[in-house]
This record gives structure tokens, C-alpha cells and sequence, in this order.
């Protein structure tokens, strides 16, 4: 990064011009962006001024400056968009912790102020982002996952030329290296609108971001912010969670791990909800949703042998540097039996079985006795009609002949031998 000094004052030459060009000048440095970084002071006209030369590290967030007097405390100020923030120090200069910094794409105000024999004494400095309105990135937002990977994403600025391209910059520390983004991604038009990391550590400090952009049309503007990395990470589920059931007592006792995290090994920073459902007619219902805090078991009473459950567990931060949103839920683990038939269900199926099995022995044995004769007589053959003429012995005898196809008819020939 850049340090940001008196490189954009102008002229003190007097200028004679009429009332209205005052005007006219005036509305064009308002409503005109910078093309160069904008770093301006009140102390540039006056060069003997007891507080001057104030200079800004970006990087560092460090405020230095030169003093003629012998000022026994300073108070040094950021003003930004957001807030204000005062730091008193005893020397010429001062730091301003990224845990309370401001981000600057936005443009702020420096001060510093001492007193001397009553007299107080100030110089202040603006920051000015230099680049064409509407040309920085919008929507920048980062996620950590899976306990060390992280992606950043942002939209390009509507205002930016099609040629503009992005680089984003990160720094996990103060102390630390301020790095490149190695993996970028981007949209169809080959620019640059997200990065990926890997092995990403979740420091205490606070961690800086700042996409700069370049193009051969225009200057693009910057765009920084500070992100807790703790607060934008995505907890993962619960590990190993297991369920051990008493049918005597009628209570489950449900346990789980706390999940794995990168920067915390302490147990009672989360707190749990435990998600109970039962299965009933195909469908799974909601038997009761529970809040632990601090603890790695749960204890399910009016446990019901005859049902099947399913318990699934997320986690959320509570009391350390852990994020308090809710993170990913466990796979939903089964316990307990299905539930068996009903009562009146199961009566009414041995009923009708009962009388099935008593109708097949009844004919079984009815059929193996004579109550089956009596029960189901036997029905006596007609008698033949030609029996009755004694001097007749008649023969009969039928033969099927099968005619032509042509004329499809069937006769019937009965001969008669006597």
C-alpha cells in the first residue's frame, strides 16, 4: 500500500477573477472526483504551524506528524462515514488498531491536537479516494466454510468501463504480509468478480480487505473493509452424535461433539438446538425443537418404544470469538421402533383370521365324517325316458362331419343301427 502525503495541494499563487468563475470553480471541485490521490491539510499554507506534516500510512493505519512545540499529550482523531474514533498519545504518532479503524474508500478526516500554555493547537488532513464515482466493486462479501477454506465475492461497478479489471488484496494481521488473492474468479466476460483461499487461519486480529481496479479509460476506485473472520464463518454440524435409549426409564440420552473449528478448542463456547421429530403416516412431524447451552448432551423424556424418531443438531457461538449464527445441521440420526399396529387393528385382523381357520376344519372334518352327507345329500339321477319301451332297443350313435370351408355350415348326421 501507498502512504498518503501532501500530493495533491494546489497553487497559493493569488488569483483575480470575477464573482461568478469563484462560484463556478467552487461547484466544480464539489461535484468533480479527484484524479489523483487526494491527501489535503490545513497546515500546507502554513509552514510554521507547531503541528504539521501529517502523513498517513494506509497500510499500517498509522497517523505521523512533525511537532515544533513541546506538547506534553497529543489527541489524535479519524473521522469516516461511520464514526469517529479519539486516541490520546504522548509522542508524534498514532495507530489506529484495525478493531476500531474505519475503512477509507468512503474518504475521512485526520486530526491531531495539542496544547501548549493554554493554547490548542490542530491540523487537519482529508483522504479523498481518488477514481470516477460508481467504479468500485458493490456487494463485497466473504464467507469462511469447512473450517480453513474461504470465498469472496463482489459485482463490478456499474459505472466502471468494460476493460476494468480487479485485483483483491487481504491481510490477516497487522504484522502479517498483505497477499493477492491466487485463485480468482470470474463471470463471463473474464473480470475478476470473486477469489477463493485455502488454509485460512482465523486470527484474534481483524482482518483487511481492499479490491483495487485498473483500466486504460478511466481511474477505478478502491473499496476496503474490515471483517472479523469469526463472524462470517459457517459453523460446521456437530460431530459424532449418538443416542442411547432406556425402555424402562422411558428417556433417551442424546450426546454429540462440539464442531471443529480452527481457532477454538473450548467446549462451552456454543450453544446447541436439538431438532426431535417422529415419524407418523408417512410423514415427519415435529415432536419438539430444544436450546442447550454450553453442554454436549440432552436427555429425552416420555420416550415412546413404539415410535421412530429422528434427531438432527446444529451449533451457534455463545460467549467466545465464535460466530453466533446457526451453522449446518447434523445428518438426522433414527432411533427407536416403528410403530406397530393399533389395538383395535390388531383385534379385528385375529378376528377375522379366527373365523377363517374355524371354517376350514369345520369342512375338513365334515368331509372325513358322514355330517357331510347329511349336511350336503347326494341329488339322485334322472331317469331315461326310452327305458320304459321293453320290445325298443335303440343305438345311437353321433358323428361330427366337418363340410367345405365354402359353405361354413355344420351337419349334424345321426345314423341309427338297429
Amino acid at each position: 500500500m501507498e502512504v498518503f502525503q501532501n500530493y495533491c495541494t494546489g497553487s497559493s499563487e493569488e488569483m483575480v477573477a470575477p464573482l461568478g468563475l469563484i462560484f463556478m470553480i467552487w461547484w466544480m471541485l464539489l461535484f468533480t472526483t479527484p484524479v489523483c490521490v487526494g491527501w489535503r491539510c490545513t497546515d500546507s499554507e502554513m509552514p510554521d504551524w507547531p503541528i504539521r506534516n501529517l502523513t498517513l500510512n494506509q497500510r499500517k493505519m498509522e497517523l505521523s506528524w512533525v511537532s515544533s512545540m513541546n506538547f506534553t499529550e497529543y489527541s489524535c482523531s479519524m473521522n469516516a462515514s461511520d464514526g469517529e474514533i479519539r486516541i490520546k498519545v504522548k509522542n508524534t504518532n498514532c495507530m489506529f488498531e484495525k478493531n476500531i479503524a474505519r475503512p477509507l474508500h468512503n474518504g475521512a478526516s485526520f486530526s491531531v491536537t495539542g496544547v501548549n500554555n493554554n493554547t490548542t493547537y490542530s491540523s487537519i488532513c482529508t483522504f479523498i479516494p481518488q477514481g470516477m464515482p460508481g467504479t468500485a466493486i458493490t456487494n463485497f462479501s466473504c464467507v469462511v466454510y469447512n473450517v480453513s477454506l474461504m470465498n469472496c465475492t463482489w459485482c463490478a461497478g456499474g459505472d466502471a468501463p468494460g476493460d476494468t479489471q480487479y485485483f483483491l488484496y487481504w491481510q490477516n494481521s497487522r504484522e502479517g504480509e498483505e497477499m493477492e488473492c491466487e485463485l480468482y474468479v470470474e463471470d463471463g466476460k473474464g473480470r475478476h468478480t470473486g477469489c477463493h483461499f485455502q488454509n485460512v487461519a482465523i486470527k484474534d486480529a481483524i482482518t483487511y480487505f481492499v479490491v483495487n481496479g485498473s483500466s486504460k479509460d478511466s481511474v477505478i476506485q478502491f473499496y476496503d473493509e474490515y471483517i472479523e473472520l469469526y463472524t462470517i464463518e459457517e459453523l460446521m454440524p456437530p460431530l459424532n452424535v449418538t443416542a442411547n435409549c432406556d425402555g424402562i426409564q422411558k428417556d433417551c440420552i442424546i450426546k454429540w461433539e462440539r464442531p471443529q473449528i480452527s481457532h477454538s478448542s473450548k467446549d462451552k463456547c456454543f450453544k446447541y438446538e436439538v431438532d426431535i421429530k417422529h415419524k407418523a403416516n408417512a410423514e415427519e412431524k415435529t415432536k419438539d425443537t430444544y436450546i442447550i447451552e454450553r453442554k454436549n448432551y440432552y436427555t429425552f423424556e416420555n420416550f415412546n418404544m413404539r415410535k421412530r424418531y429422528f434427531v438432527k443438531i446444529r451449533a451457534a457461538g455463545s460467549g467466545c470469538l465464535v460466530n453466533t449464527a446457526w451453522g449446518k445441521w447434523s445428518a438426522p440420526l433414527g432411533f427407536g421402533n416403528e410403530e406397530v399396529i393399533s389395538p383395535s387393528v390388531l383385534a379385528l385382523l385375529l378376528t377375522v383370521v379366527a373365523t377363517v381357520l374355524v371354517a376350514i376344519l369345520t369342512i375338513l372334518f365334515c368331509k372325513r365324517t358322514s355330517y357331510w352327507k347329511v349336511a350336503f345329500p347326494q341329488i339322485p339321477e334322472p331317469k331315461n325316458a326310452f327305458h320304459l319301451l321293453p320290445d325298443t332297443n335303440l343305438e345311437t350313435e353321433c358323428k361330427m362331419q366337418s363340410i367345405t370351408p365354402e359353405t361354413e355350415d355344420i351337419i349334424l348326421v345321426a345314423e341309427v343301427i338297429k
